[in-house]
């Protein structure tokens, strides 16, 4: 849509809303609908080609108001998550359409998802340990429970430990900064051994500093075999699992008990839209549901109807499937494939201006949209190029360390850019490189 279109769909949307406004009292305040009616009414996966924005709002009125704003919220958000797993060849124990164990819910962040993962899978542990000896308090086994992720993980993480109350540890990464089996059974045995309680592991794949990718294929077994929960995060890098090639970089999901990803980040979804998918969606309504008088409504017990208020922190939510449903049609699958690989050769483009040039080195593979690089030399001539390139307010570049080296981390992100961005921001980019080093000098 350009922006031309866009401001004439505009014109048009507020007018749908004003007439919504000033026919608002023909409207019945509780639909007809029942529960399930929606599903019947949409296909069973994402279209492959655009659709036109006008059978988009053609739906809205047919399919989407009858019901709004519930069932239709719950609803489209249940057939969005199943859609967007199947992008994503997830195996279907995390689908729901076939009225299994699992199912999806958007959570407002990563941050959230991971934090939701590790408090369900805290009461989990609980309950069991409680089963089996019920002479032990939830504050004996609290003070031993131990959580795992890869010393490249987000802070998220981290301060998902803090606010669960329970021990958070860093197993060093190998030389590709990932999680490996041989540094996670190390810990395992050494704090096993120490009366702790090992419950829960988070494994990223494509980290903040660097898009390394833990190696999930190695980790997955050793977490069921232990009785841990496995929880992974791919909040950037989860939107190019949509793309064939890129696929293989999932492998290992079949381990996990939850999986997350941010289509808000890479998928053209805005903000906020964090995709979260569990094997077994008891597991979050057991630690979560709470059902006061207030809260309680004629179909929670039919078995029809998901109640997404236990499956989160919040008791209140968006309607964030509407944005997801208007995205994946108005590009199609083929249209959101084709715009992760402009960006991904785009990111190539650049290392490759970069491996032309001696002065600067790639310190970490290149496998989706993010080059990090730097000048070769000292953390302080990084430093100072970093300092000039963000003040120049021409470009904007975050920095990360990837063990004792400063690095400059290059991202391809916008929706609009094109090869003449990159082109431009590397010769701007060698220009201040160039007054850093001769300063240098001097």
């Amino acid at each position: 849509m350009n922006t031309s279109e866009f401001r004439r769909r505009g014109k048009e949307m507020v007018d749908y809303v004003a007439n919504y406004m000033e026919g608002i009292e023909g409207r019945q305040v509780y639909p007809d609908v029942e529960p399930g009616y929606l599903r019947p009414l949409i296909p069973d996966s994402a279209p492959q080609e655009p659709d036109t924005f006008e059978d988009i709002i053609n739906d809205i009125e047919k399919i989407i108001m009858p019901g709004a704003a519930s069932p239709a919220c719950t609803e489209l958000e249940t057939v969005m998550m199943d859609w967007l797993g199947k992008m994503l060849e997830l195996p279907k124990a995390f689908l729901t359409e076939k009225a299994g164990e699992g199912g999806g819910v958007i959570q407002g962040s990563a941050s959230e998802a991971t934090l939701v993962a590790l408090l369900a899978a805290r009461t989990k542990v609980i309950h069991r340990l409680q089963a089996a000896s019920p002479e032990l308090t939830q504050a004996a086994i609290m003070e031993k429970l131990v959580a795992y992720s890869s010393d490249q993980a987000h802070s998220s993480v981290e301060r998902a430990g803090l606010i669960g109350g329970v021990k958070l540890k860093a197993i060093p990464s190998d030389g590709n900064f990932a999680m490996r089996a041989s540094a996670l059974q190390e810990a395992l045995k050494r704090d096993r051994a120490a009366g702790l309680i090992p419950f829960f592991v988070v494994a990223t794949l494509g980290t903040t500093t660097c898009c390394s990718f833990d190696n999930l294929l190695e980790v997955g077994p050793i977490c069921n075999k232990e009785d841990m929960w496995l929880h992974v995060d791919a909040a950037y890098a989860g939107s190019a699992f949509i793309c064939p090639e890129f696929r293989h970089l999932l492998n290992g999901v079949e381990f996990a008990d939850s999986f997350n990803f941010n289509p808000h980040k890479w998928l053209l979804v805005n903000f906020d839209c964090s995709a979260m998918w569990v094997k077994k969606r008891s597991d979050l309504t057991g630690a979560f549901r709470l059902d006061p008088t207030y809260l309680k409504h004629s179909h929670q017990d039919s078995g029809l109807i998901t109640d997404y208020r236990h499956w989160q922190i919040p008791l209140g939510r968006r309607f964030r499937s509407l944005k997801m449903w208007f995205v994946f049609r108005m590009y199609g699958v083929k249209g959101l494939q084709a715009y992760i690989r402009k960006h991904v050769q785009l990111s190539h483009e650049f290392e490759s201006l970069v491996l032309q040039d001696p002065r600067f080195e790639i310190c970490a593979e290149v496998t989706l949209g993010l080059v990090c690089f730097r000048l070769k030399g000292s953390n302080k001539v990084n430093e100072a190029l970093l300092q000039r390139i963000n003040s120049a307010k021409k470009i904007h570049l975050v920095p990360c360390h990837l063990r004792e080296k400063f690095v400059l981390r290059f991202a391809i992100c916008s929706r609009t850019v094109e090869s003449a961005h990159v082109q431009w921001a590397w010769e701007h980019i060698k220009e201040l490189a160039a007054d850093v080093l001769r300063a240098e000098r001097e």
